[in-house]
């Protein structure tokens, strides 16, 4: 049963989203989960309430961006953002991001999604983000994956770029590119933000991706900070063992055997940082994304409103340089995840 919808009393901190004109919270709703079942990467079965409850109180505590995806749930996920809009007045409604390139079967919903860059694609599919969302203009409009039917970057960039000369969208960026396709975008016009996967255990875009976008002035907003639940200090691998089928997490390599076991032991290597800091191990592991240079914001799911509050100091929350070093050599002991292990030139620890 939903409640009336209140205003944020919480002024939580806000970078600037590269070059754009948007602060943003240090985090951010994610809306992959709330998608729901039933499509090629869903997390199984999902209650619309719930997930409305879910960005109310995310808003209400005073998080002012959601990112979502055509792609997810088949158009499900914009839906659902769209009903916990509408019960918001207009100026309390927070910044929505949404992405293109992934197109889907209508008569086979958990086949394999298509990366698709053909402009008349994209134009298509941004009239059907706007009229999913009920917006006039979408505040960040993203590249999902590099196209895969023979459209040059080049010409889907430039595509998302006249969408934003026409005013149908406010930014652009791309999400799943690596640090050459960024650079060969930004040779056309300027790249908005990235949005790449990062966490303390899948760590590769800190050795090129996020030292591009620092160095272009590129906003950055990473997702799957808690690497899809395994960092939030209550995943476990009875759970792992009894994922549905419909959830994507049970047919992942970082769900299964000695990788598990070593992501488990990372994450409880977070908690006695979580104590010390008077929070969770799931805002510790945000934390950390966000202690690197570069990263404006982190995309942070929930399915319900108990797990915002369980990352929610994380918008607030500043890891210290022993805090960072431990993380480091937890990485290491462990084995967890490849890539660098801890933030250079960071200059927000204390």
């Amino acid at each position: 049963m939903s409640t009336m919808y209140a205003p944020s009393v919480t002024a939580l901190p806000l970078r600037r989203l590269g070059t754009t004109d948007m602060a943003i919270t240090r985090v951010g709703f994610g809306a992959w989960a709330i998608g729901g079942p039933d499509w090629a990467v869903g997390w199984g079965a999902q209650d619309d309430r719930e997930s409305i409850n879910a960005i109310r109180h995310a808003v209400e505590s005073g998080i002012n961006w959601i990112d979502t995806a055509a792609i997810y749930g088949l158009g499900h996920s914009e839906e659902v953002v769209a009903r916990a809009l509408a019960e918001m007045p207009v100026g309390d409604r927070p910044y929505v991001f949404t992405k293109c390139g992934l197109v889907w079967d209508e008569h086979d919903r958990r086949a394999t999604p298509r990366e698709i860059g053909a402009a008349a694609s994209i134009r298509a599919e941004v009239e059907a983000s706007l009229r999913r969302l009920g917006v006039e203009r979408i505040d960040l409009y993203q590249m999902h994956w590099p196209a895969k039917d023979g459209t040059p970057l080049a010409d889907y960039w430039q595509t998302l770029l006249d969408l934003k000369a026409e005013g149908k969208v406010r930014a652009v960026g791309l999400s799943n590119h690596d640090a050459a396709q960024l650079a060969e975008a930004e040779a056309i016009g300027h790249v908005d933000t990235l949005q790449p996967p990062f966490s303390a255990i899948r760590r590769d875009a800190a050795a090129a991706e996020l030292p591009w976008c620092h160095a272009h002035d590129t906003g950055v907003i990473v997702y799957s900070p808690m690497q899809a639940g395994l960092l939030t200090g209550r995943f476990s691998a009875e759970r792992a063992a009894t994922l549905p089928a419909d959830d994507w997490r049970s047919r992942n390599a970082l769900f299964r055997g000695d990788a598990l076991a070593r992501n488990l032991a990372l994450a409880a290597a977070l908690a006695p940082i979580a104590e010390r800091h008077g929070t969770t191990s799931a805002a510790v592991a945000v934390a950390w994304v966000l202690a690197w240079p570069g990263v404006t914001g982190a995309i942070v799911g929930a399915r319900n409103a108990a797990q915002v509050s369980g990352w929610l100091d994380a918008a607030t929350l500043t890891l210290t340089r022993a805090d960072l070093a431990e993380i480091g050599r937890a990485i290491e002991t462990t084995g967890a995840g490849t890539g660098p292990v801890l933030p250079v030139a960071n200059d927000r620890a204390a």
